[in-house]
């Protein structure tokens, strides 16, 4: 059973999070921070060890170095203390990551970021507008608890500079575990935060700075996600790998769900208002631990390693971006756009209109979404396959032009009175969902080099989101209140051939 905002009077008497478990909580997290870190200097030293080699003396470099020794491997003198010792130098091999580790490690890092992302757009209808904000205007405490929603919008692409920057000057690698600890440690916070009865005005204030963290985290996930996994694919196959990261979306929304529903079958209201709310947030710890285990064990991407030995890198990414690949950013930007509207009009708008006009209760409505999202799964794989073969601008073309028609059979298809037809109406939306967004990764990284890819990728995938999905819900929701549900698909059609025109132009500027 789902729990509403007023029906839970209970709230008062919210538990506090107990002390010794924050210490706890507190004090694991900072030792495997220091692990982290400690792992990432290590690697790093590693890589940039250099082998001098002066006539027959050789100072070796340690195994995992890119290049081989210059000059012939004749038998050298390998000095060691007082000691030395005559042995041939063998090459040294060019470290590569297992395909299996690359793509596990880019499927669960955005899988982790959008689970956490999604459980806090559940929370913050069922459980924030009671627990952290002043009781008495339930409508109030609603729409303060979605601005707090929204911030993590306007952080996102603060998150694609900030990150982005890193990524493109210091490495895929490194920059991926620090959004990863950001989101995570941005998301066990907020398991931990204290209500409103507790902490009075305190209680919002810090539960939007968790909401910054996440995300700052999430804006500087996905573009490391996409070229871990696009910079390590083998030639013809970019689209494929890079349809991983994108599988982290719907994988993300059905565990978030899923967890909200299961837990709703265990815990009664009282329960769940009192600590049952706290337990996927404080879950995820183990998820995130998961994502940086695997992110610990891969090496750099064979792209930036080269920009690393040539020497290349910019020195400031974002000015670059702007100054110099402006089209390419707006291309990107519009490309994206009709793939976050049509996202956040089959999740937000559909479950308020499905539950509010339909009459369906959310229990029923969001076990259909989650069926139509399995549709979203099935069609990321088909994009990515139809794009390496014919390019993946083509893919995302040919999936607006769907778009288009969908939004122009969404009245008929959405207002029917059965639940089957319901599910074949959001099955629809996300399989067009899915073709329009396996794709999109790779269309994005391949509008810029390696030295701003990150910066740009993210940037780009970002602001498309604020355009696209900060206002969809509202404007969906106002255009069916004054002029019928039909408007909303007309909404939906012109946003799919403004990514219409965008991909034209972007069929030029692949690769």
């Amino acid at each position: 059973m789902f729990w509403d905002g007023g029906r839970a009077k209970a709230l008062q008497q919210t538990r506090r999070p107990h002390a010794l478990q924050a210490k706890q909580l507190t004090i694991a997290a900072y030792v495997f921070v220091g692990y982290c870190c400690e792992r990432i200097c290590f690697n790093a030293s590693r890589a940039r060890s250099t082998a001098l080699s002066v006539t027959s003396v050789t100072f070796y470099r340690p195994a995992g170095l890119r290049k081989a020794l210059p000059g012939s491997a004749r038998i050298g003198r390998l000095v060691s203390g007082c000691r030395s010792t005559m042995t041939a130098a063998a090459p040294l091999a060019t470290p590569s990551n297992s395909p299996v580790r690359v793509l596990f490690a880019s499927l669960i890092g955005t899988t982790i970021e959008f689970f956490d992302f999604y459980i806090y757009a559940t929370a913050a209808v069922l459980v924030f507008p009671t627990l952290f904000f002043p009781a008495g205007d339930g409508s109030a405490a609603m729409l303060q608890s979605l601005a707090t929603f929204a911030v993590a919008f306007v952080a996102r692409p603060v998150g694609s500079a900030v990150f982005g920057h890193f990524g493109d000057r210091v490495g895929r690698k490194a920059t991926l575990v620090a959004a990863l600890l950001t989101m995570g440690l941005s998301t066990v916070a907020i398991g931990l935060l204290p209500s409103y009865a507790q902490i009075g005005v305190f209680a919002p204030a810090l539960l939007a700075l968790c909401r910054f963290g996440q995300g700052l985290g999430l804006g500087g996930e996905w573009g490391g996600a996409v070229l871990l996994a696009t910079e390590n694919a083998p030639p013809g196959k970019r689209v494929w790998y890079g349809m991983f990261p994108q599988l982290g979306a719907p994988l993300g929304f059905l565990l978030s769900t899923g967890t909200f529903l299961g837990m709703g079958a265990v815990l009664d209201d009282t329960q769940f208002m009192q600590w049952g709310w706290r337990v996927p947030f404080l879950a995820s710890a183990l998820l995130v631990l998961t994502g940086l285990w695997v992110r610990l064990s891969i090496t750099e991407t064979p792209d930036f390693q080269k920009t690393l030995d040539r020497k290349t890198r910019v020195t400031l990414p974002l000015g670059t971006v702007v100054l110099q690949h402006g089209p390419a950013l707006v291309i990107g930007t519009l490309g994206a756009f009709a793939t976050f509207v049509l996202f956040y009009l089959m999740t937000v708008f559909a479950l308020g209109y499905g539950t509010k006009t339909l009459g369906y209760d959310k229990e029923q409505f969001l076990l259909l979404q989650m069926a139509g999202i399995v549709f979203f799964v099935l069609g990321i794989p088909l994009s990515a396959k139809f794009g390496d073969r014919h390019g993946a601008p083509l893919a995302m073309l040919l999936a607006s032009i769907a778009i288009v028609a969908f939004g122009l059979a969404f009245a008929p298809l959405f207002q029917a009175n059965h639940p089957l037809q319901v599910l074949a109406f959001l099955s629809l939306g996300f399989f067009f969902m899915g073709l329009t967004y396996g794709p999109c990764g790779t269309l994005l990284a391949e509008l810029y080099p390696t030295e701003v890819r990150y910066t740009g990728a993210s940037l780009s995938f970002n602001l498309a989101g604020i355009l696209g999905a900060a206002p969809a819900p509202y404007v969906a929701t106002q255009l069916a209140a004054r002029y019928g549900v039909q408007s909303v698909g007309y909404y939906l059609g012109g946003a799919a051939v403004l990514s219409l025109v965008a991909l034209v132009v972007a069929r030029r500027w692949r690769g």
